[in-house]
């Protein structure tokens, strides 16, 4: 690939096939240096429980201890864990790294308990909230947490007044946890993920956000994604607060835990904003601030936003009207964050410059891709033969399939993915993301997909914001959207989909991303039936 414009790299990443030798600070401190301060809140629709950071590390120690001395859970040995967000979650997690082990988080919903699931991905043990079935080496999470009390004893050879194991020392090119892409196409893929990857994406973000004592950042994505376990290590690293909970407390909690920093996707935002439009018409001469901050609780210091495009209307929604920042980023499982707006350099529809340790490169096809001074790895673990190759080159620079620009200030912009650029049979091609994102600047619509399934006109399919779907507001944004486009990208009819696409339903995955292939082969035979649905 021939580089046409570059971000900015300001590490130098080593040379090919070298092992990086140098230790992660990140994780040694982590796991020895509990701050003074700080708190990790485990948020349920029932209450929250607080739990200061030394007592979390604490008993990560001791947890460690347990599983080394009756599991014989060391240096290299894997660990899964499949559960929803939980106190037990982030203790394994911890004890894991204070032991050099791995972890490989296991999405409830992808995987279930199976004697193929601890084959498969070499685990020694697994933990989980499911019936395990008898199924050997699989734990309950229930009890980790009691039995991780320093005061007690679990009835064998341990007890008051153990010795806890010293924390192993991490080169920067060692795997810590095996995490596995979100899934909008196929199998998920297990990808190694580097203790230097981690140590540089941290210091990296710490440095343009600042976040430190009296921030309380909000975390509901599964924690089975590692990009959410690095809001409990920075608020270890930089004595913060931090709340986990799951999506579905999100809501029913935010105002009660009163963070400043709000992670999320941009299918929470939308449908955050379609809450607080709903507390407008309930409430009229309320301000969209003050009705923000009813449902966000009256903190918010900024929200951040990835993993997939947020609309145009939902960012000027936050930035201009409700008055909280919205600051998008982008990057993937293979690289971690790459860029970010932030307070200091932000523009609207970018994603962000490059953060400190990433180069961005755009090739002659328009294709993202991405070098890191600690790349994440340079192959996937687990995956079909051929597809490490077509993403990874062996420094560990990532082909990310995604077409995009960069301004001549660094600033990027994404375009879509290069494998949803739709070719018409007169030649033209249609990057149908600027389209999906018109259409769903409608309040009525919750998600977009454009497909041609005879290669010769473009028939979208639309998840409706709420039920009853309102045919009549999305037949006229039909009508605005090919009003505002040329010939070839107007859209000749709109299948509304019944019922709305959700991750129960297989047509989302965990980041709320459609599935296209899933949507595609559910309305097949809509999409090539022309009379069926709203037409243009």
């Amino acid at each position: 690939m021939t580089p046409q414009l570059r971000g900015e790299l300001r590490d130098q990443p080593p040379p090919a096939g070298s092992r990086h030798t140098t230790h992660p600070d990140t994780i040694r401190r982590i796991t020895t240096e509990a701050p003074p301060g700080g708190n990790l809140h485990v948020a349920r629709l029932e209450g929250t429980r607080t739990i200061p950071l030394r007592e979390l590390t604490a008993r990560a120690a001791r947890l460690a201890h347990h599983l080394r001395e009756h599991y014989g859970i060391g240096p290299g040995d894997r660990i899964g864990v499949l559960a929803a967000n939980s106190l037990e979650w982030v203790l394994l997690d911890l004890a894991a790294l204070r032991l050099g082990a791995q972890t490989a988080g296991l999405e409830p919903g992808k995987f279930t308990p199976s004697t193929e699931l601890v084959d498969g991905y070499g685990l020694h043990l697994l933990f989980t909230d499911q019936d395990t079935g008898g199924v050997p080496d699989t734990l309950p999470m229930a009890g980790l947490w009691e039995l991780a009390d320093p005061d007690a004893s679990d009835g064998r050879s341990d007890g008051p007044g153990l010795d806890t194991p010293p924390p192993v020392t991490w080169a920067a090119d060692d795997v810590t946890t095996i995490k596995f892409t979100s899934g909008s196409t196929g199998v998920p893929k297990g990808l190694g993920a580097t203790a230097g990857s981690i140590d540089s994406s941290l210091r990296a973000v710490q440095e343009i956000f600042e976040h430190a004592p009296g921030d309380n950042l909000f975390v509901f994505l599964p924690l089975s994604l590692l990009q959410q376990r690095y809001w409990v290590y920075s608020a270890l690293l930089h004595g913060h607060d931090v709340t986990v909970t799951t999506y579905e407390a999100a809501f029913a909690t935010l105002r009660r835990v009163r963070p400043t920093v709000v992670m999320g996707v941009p299918a929470f935002y939308e449908s955050a904003r379609r809450q607080i439009g709903a507390r407008l018409r309930r409430t009229p001469g309320r301000s969209p601030a003050e009705a923000a901050r009813t449902l966000f609780g009256d903190r918010i210091r900024y929200l951040w936003t990835g993993s997939a495009p947020a609309s145009p209307a939902v960012l000027r929604f936050f930035n201009d009207t409700a008055g909280l920042p919205l600051y998008e980023g982008y990057g993937l499982n293979e690289t971690c964050i790459v860029t970010k707006n932030h307070p200091g350099a932000h523009r609207e529809g970018s994603v962000g410059r490059a953060v400190r340790g990433k180069e961005v490169l755009i090739g002659d096809d328009g294709v993202i891709s991405v070098r890191s001074t600690h790349p994440v790895n340079n192959h996937y673990e687990y995956a079909r033969p051929g597809d490490s190759e077509k993403v990874f080159s062996p420094d560990g620079t990532v082909r990310t399939g995604d077409l995009g620009h960069l301004d001549e200030d660094g600033f990027l912009y994404v375009h879509g993915r290069a494998d949803d650029v739709i070719v018409l049979d007169n030649g033209k091609k249609v990057i149908v993301r600027p389209i999906e994102e018109l259409m769903r600047a409608d309040p009525a619509i919750a998600e977009c997909v454009l497909f041609s399934p005879t290669q010769t006109d473009l028939v979208a399919v639309v998840s409706p914001a709420a039920l009853p779907a309102d045919h009549t507001a999305i037949a006229a944004r039909l009508a605005a959207v090919n009003a505002a486009t040329t010939p070839d990208e107007r859209i000749s009819r709109v299948l509304v989909a019944d019922p709305p696409f959700s991750i129960e339903g297989g047509l989302l995955t965990s980041q709320y991303k459609p599935k296209r292939p899933d949507i595609r082969a559910a309305y097949h035979s809509p999409l090539h039936t022309q009379e069926a649905g709203i037409h243009a």
